[in-house]
């Protein structure tokens, strides 16, 4: 049994300040008022939960089993919770069949066997095949099909590597994972793409706008064939027009559409993050980081996620040429950004960050600091820097001398 005491709590309803929470075995077990620990000045949230991570720590998704650790999802899923995350999506970009199987099958042993010290492993999140080319961002265009069409395309590249394959051999992939694919990203317009919802969501899968070029008219009749999720709002999207509505205002008008947002301040500008929490509220808000594998690397570091060389920046990843590639963001600067910078409640931006996420992707008692909640929590400094992180009540990360007290 682990106590916790002194610290504020943040609740489903309100902040205890201060409170004591105890921990018995993998459930939150008791909340009280009041508390004298070692905690005090501090304040526990719920475990993080990032939907859309493509990496950190130099790592990414789509890395050979090289990596060190198992492979790429379990070094990931190790690197995290030093960032308050408690649970992801591993994320992928458009990528060859071969590539997605494998992250798939990391991603379905990951889930059969949690690694200890790790943050829980999600069912994945697909940037996949099925995106517009016009609004591909960094996306390989190469890996790029058209849904409604079985004809071979692209070319032999470097190292042997073939893109030959048809949009028919990544659904077969996805059919093989089953439940172990979440989300996946497409742009409805394309030929073919509104049966490709209609496949999608048949077989339990969660289906995300983005990436997309469709008018306000066609995202209306995805949101009508059953999508429920739009990717990093605003960005790989028509801009938003006050004559000719588009796909961004599609997701901000349609409550059943639950909208990500890269609350970095750069990817989107503060004052269109306060907007679209004011035009949705937090409650269908995610927060998330696009994470990159030069996430949480120094600036001017290289990664190479998918293959393509990234560079860190100030403010986010980018190509040689430049285009933006992801970001740098982690979730506990996210959460810090969003109360800090962009003057969110602090009570409002967990919700972004871990309630909505977790109702979203239906994770039942987590995403809470709740009496028989799941005791995925994280314990934050003064500055709301992460001291500590728990997964299913076992301490995987700390950074400061023993917080707790154990009886």
């Amino acid at each position: 049994m682990i106590v916790l005491s002194g610290a504020d709590l943040v609740l489903p309803d309100r902040i205890l300040s201060p409170g004591t929470l105890v921990i018995d075995g993998e459930l939150i077990a008791d909340i009280r008022p009041g508390g004298t620990g070692a905690l005090r000045g501090h304040t526990i949230v719920p475990g993080l939960i990032d939907v859309h991570v493509h990496g950190v720590d130099g790592v990414d998704s789509l890395d050979g089993e090289h990596v060190s650790g198992g492979g790429p999802l379990r070094s990931i899923a190790a690197s995290l919770p030093r960032y308050g995350v408690t649970a992801f999506c591993p994320t992928t970009v458009a990528c060859v069949p071969d590539a997605l199987g494998r992250v798939l099958g990391q991603v379905r042993r990951a889930r059969q066997s949690p690694a200890p010290g790790a943050a829980r492993v999600l069912p994945a999140h697909l940037e996949s095949n099925f995106i517009s080319p016009e609004f591909r961002g960094a996306q390989p265009a190469e890996c790029l099909r058209i849904p409604g069409q079985e004809g071979q395309a692209g070319l032999d590249g470097q190292d042997g590597i073939t893109t030959r394959f048809t949009s028919g051999d990544i659904l077969r992939e996805i059919e093989k994972a089953g439940r172990d694919v979440g989300i996946v990203t497409l742009a409805p317009e394309l030929d073919g793409g509104m049966d490709l919802i209609a496949w999608l969501t048949a077989r339990g899968h969660r289906v995300s706008l983005g990436h997309s070029g469709a008018t306000y008219e066609q995202a209306l009749d995805a949101i009508a064939a059953g999508v429920r999720h739009a990717t990093h709002l605003f960005n790989c999207m028509p801009a938003l027009h006050h004559r000719t509505p588009t796909l961004p205002a599609a997701i901000l008008d349609i409550e059943q559409v639950a909208a990500e947002l890269i609350c970095d301040g750069f990817h989107v500008h503060p004052t269109a993050v306060r907007m679209a929490i004011r035009a949705k509220g937090p409650e269908r808000i995610m927060a998330i980081t696009d994470g990159t594998a030069a996430s949480g690397l120094p600036e001017g570091a290289p990664a190479r996620p998918g293959g393509q060389t990234i560079t860190v920046g100030e403010s986010g990843a980018f190509l040689a040429d430049g285009t933006l590639a992801g970001s740098v963001m982690t979730m506990d600067r996210m959460l810090r950004t969003l109360v800090v910078r962009m003057a969110v409640p602090l009570s409002e931006a967990v919700t972004m960050c871990s309630t909505t996420p977790a109702r979203e992707l239906g994770l039942a008692g987590q995403g809470v600091v709740a009496e028989g909640a799941a005791a995925d929590l994280v314990v934050l400094d003064s500055q709301l820097r992460v001291a500590e992180t728990y997964v299913a009540g076992r301490l995987v990360y700390s950074r400061n001398p023993r917080l707790r007290d154990s009886v």
